[in-house]
């Protein structure tokens, strides 16, 4: 899969840090760490978990080249901390560690690890910021896409989303969407990247560049007899409509609509379609949809057959930034391994290395899932209960060793994840603080873990193994 991005693409502190540990003798340690969202936005009731493969591609060709190295000399940060053997260790620079990760569109949930690393720990520090860009970035987009395709209710919803963000994230945000349901982009480098159904028609400059609407669709339809979609609500969308079947008649792919009251808009339009020589056309509608708006469309018995959505789904207009954090649970140096675990107020983490147990019945309904500890044994379950694990192993030693899922099967695990989900969870509404949610519970074992390694950091200073 192609990435993007330098290894520098990364914060200071990275660097200042991994300086730190080689030049204090800490280099050798191996420092397990996790990334994970310590909170669900309230408009969220769920996670979609992407950036999981392109991350792992990014880490195994993660290189430092001579004119990066010349570069950090420059910095005033750094330039003292920049010796000879330094600047060695930087050029040889190769991930070494195993990464395990879950797949690629599974749904997630707050405060589980979407990603183990275990590596010497200034390979494991190097990784920080870029996971945290990446994974955060496409699993925001997906989340509210997951949420949008939802709405939906099998209408399809294309990505019209490019001129609201960054090219680059533009990019990623097709990608993710197209991951989580949607049928297309606008995004032809996404198209070209991903393989993802590019799709598009004239804008409304089109038709102003012409003297007539009349000409304008004539024009466009004599180019493109084959994709005879016409922008229609220029100047009057019912005239919009009747000049558009005049010109296409039964070639007429569709027509969109772009602005005022899709309800009525798209039963006016729909009537003159059927009326006048054109039911095979498709009515697309567009202009600041979300999933609230296409729901409300959608249970109004609005005939509109496909949506575009652009700004809300690639700023994630309700939900702008996701809060997944990077944090060291163990280190292992020459005293052996020690959990250790963050006691900030409302920025606690769990000690030790972990596992999501996901807990399912019989017919793979989601029923709750458990945080426990990598090696713990497997824990007692009701009647009727099957319990999964959902990180495996991404990357060993430095090697991939799972394959980057193809999208179609990410696509696949997406809907598998949303139809088990509890019912309560596919309610679009902003979820209450009080209202039900699904249920993440930290094992009996992880607990009492985490009280022992509180107790020695709170109460004895952190001293001890």
């Amino acid at each position: 899969m192609p990435t993007t991005g330098t290894v520098l693409a990364t914060d200071l502190y990275q660097l200042t840090m991994a300086a730190g540990y080689h030049h204090r003798g800490f280099g050798e340690s191996i420092a397990t760490c996790e990334l994970f969202v310590r909170r669900l936005p309230t408009t969220r009731r769920y996670l979609v978990a992407l950036g999981i493969d392109q991350i792992a591609s990014w880490i195994v060709d993660l290189r430092f080249t001579p004119e990066d190295v010349a570069f950090l000399k420059t910095l005033p940060a750094l330039a003292g901390a920049m010796t000879p053997d330094l600047e060695r260790l930087l050029l040889d620079f190769r991930f070494t560690g195993d990464v395990s990760a879950v797949e690629e569109g599974t749904l997630v949930f707050e405060n589980e690890p979407l990603l183990r690393v275990r590596a010497p720990i200034i390979q494991a520090q190097l990784l920080e910021t870029y996971a945290l860009s990446t994974i955060n970035h496409a699993t925001m987009i997906g989340s509210k896409a997951a949420r949008i395709v939802q709405a939906a209710a099998g209408r399809a919803v294309v990505e019209f989303g490019t001129r609201r963000t960054h090219p680059d994230a533009a990019i990623d945000a097709a990608r993710a969407a197209y991951a989580c349901g949607f049928s297309g982009t606008s995004n032809v480098e996404a198209a070209r990247r991903f393989g993802i159904p590019v799709l598009g028609t004239a804008a409304h400059m089109w038709t102003m560049a012409h003297a007539s609407e009349e000409e304008a669709f004539r024009g466009y339809f004599q180019v493109f007899p084959e994709n005879s979609l016409l922008l229609i609500d220029t100047y009057d969308t019912s005239r919009g409509a009747s000049r558009a079947i005049a010109v296409a008649r039964d070639k007429l792919v569709g027509v969109r609509i772009d602005s005022g009251d899709l309800d009525a808009l798209s039963r006016i339009v729909r009537r003159i379609l059927d009326a006048e020589g054109a039911p095979q056309a498709k009515i697309v509608v567009s202009g600041d949809l979300h999933e609230h708006t296409i729901a409300a469309l959608v249970a109004a018995g609005a005939p509109i057959d496909t949506f575009g959505v652009g700004t809300e789904l690639v700023c994630s207009a309700d939900a702008p930034s996701l809060g997944g954090v990077y944090k060291i649970v163990e280190l292992e140096d020459a005293n052996g391994k020690r959990p250790v675990a963050k006691f900030s107020e409302g920025k606690g983490t769990f000690p030790g290395p972990h596992q999501i147990l996901r807990i399912t019945d019989d017919a793979g309904a989601m029923q709750r899932d458990i945080v426990a500890l990598e090696d713990e044994a497997p824990l007692p379950l009701a009647a009727g209960e099957r319990s999964v694990a959902l990180l495996s192993p991404i990357i060993a030693a430095g090697r991939r060793v799972r394959s980057a899922s193809p999208l179609a099967d990410v696509r696949a695990r997406v809907t598998r994840g949303r139809d088990a989900l509890p019912p309560i969870l596919r309610d679009l509404a902003p979820r209450s603080p009080e209202g039900p949610r699904y249920s993440v519970t930290p094992s009996t074992r992880l607990r009492s873990l985490t009280e022992e390694v509180r107790k020695r950091f709170l109460e004895e200073g952190g001293q001890g193994s």
